[in-house]
């Protein structure tokens, strides 16, 4: 079931109540307000092109213990032998940029050179979780062959790892584009919430209207940031999360979409 938290009466209200809005904030009000008065409310055809989050939406997300063992890995690669338990677990998920000069500060190493090999332990290790069956695609991922849309993936994973699981998996032909991280310090300020990859995937995509799918806060404000709409996907690890930020869709699963991106005529390849 597709459920758009804001009303008809928001919708309008947001359109009209330009003073102190952003031009990009108008202009997706507009954008919503108008697709919704023309079809009355969500229904076929909304968007052209929809951007997917990959772990958690596409495929279940890496156990914290596999990422946990390769970022202690890539201690123990540039020399490290003993790290501090809390300071692997700073550096396996979620690192901020600040967080990683603090930790390599610590242990006299190079940030660049720790986070390139930190990032391709990550990568080998999620590899080994998806041969041995521990990371697999969710049951709805074969509706992605029916809409009626452009697909493309932006994740905060590394890059090596989105090419990998899809390919794997055989989905990969069914993106036009598939955006992870570079294994640079760069890419942790330029990950979810920044617009920067979901921006680069709508390029390639050169779609009127768009939406992106996630399962985390972040990407619902990467989403806001772009100036695009969100779905959130309720999957089971998210059945109870309360959000702080406004989706423009909650789904239950990728079935929805149909109904916001309509059924092709044959599977899309």
């Amino acid at each position: 079931m597709v459920l758009a938290p804001l009303s008809l009466r928001t919708y309008r209200s947001a359109a009209i109540a330009t003073r102190g809005v952003s031009e990009r904030q108008t202009l997706r009000a507009y954008r919503i307000v108008t697709t919704f008065l023309r079809i009355g409310g969500p229904s076929v055809g909304v968007y052209d092109a929809v951007v997917f989050d990959n772990d958690g939406v596409l495929v279940g997300r890496t156990p914290f213990d596999t990422l946990r063992e390769a970022a202690w890995e890539a201690f123990e690669r540039v020399g490290v032998t003993d790290p501090d338990p809390d300071d692997v677990d700073s550096v396996a998920i979620g690192v901020a940029p600040a967080t990683l000069s603090d930790v390599c500060e610590r242990y006299a190493v190079d940030p660049a050179e720790f986070w390139r090999i930190r990032d391709d332990s990550a990568t080998l290790a999620q590899m080994t979780d998806v041969r041995r069956g521990r990371k697999t695609p969710y049951e709805d991922v074969g509706v992605l062959a029916h809409l009626d849309a452009n697909l493309g993936v932006v994740s905060s994973n590394q890059q090596a790892t989105v090419e990998f699981v899809l390919e794997y998996f055989g989905l990969a032909d069914r993106f036009h584009t598939a955006y992870g991280r570079e294994p640079t310090v760069a890419s942790l300020s330029r990950k979810k919430p920044s617009p920067y990859y979901v921006e680069r995937a709508l390029e390639d995509l050169d779609a009127d209207t768009a939406l992106f799918v996630g399962d985390n806060e972040s990407d619902v404000l990467a989403a806001d940031n772009a100036g695009i709409d969100s779905a959130f996907i309720r999957r089971p690890h998210r059945r109870s999360t309360e959000l702080t930020c406004q989706p423009t869709y909650e789904i239950d699963d990728l079935h929805d979409l149909v109904s916001l991106c309509g059924r092709a005529g044959t599977d899309r390849r």
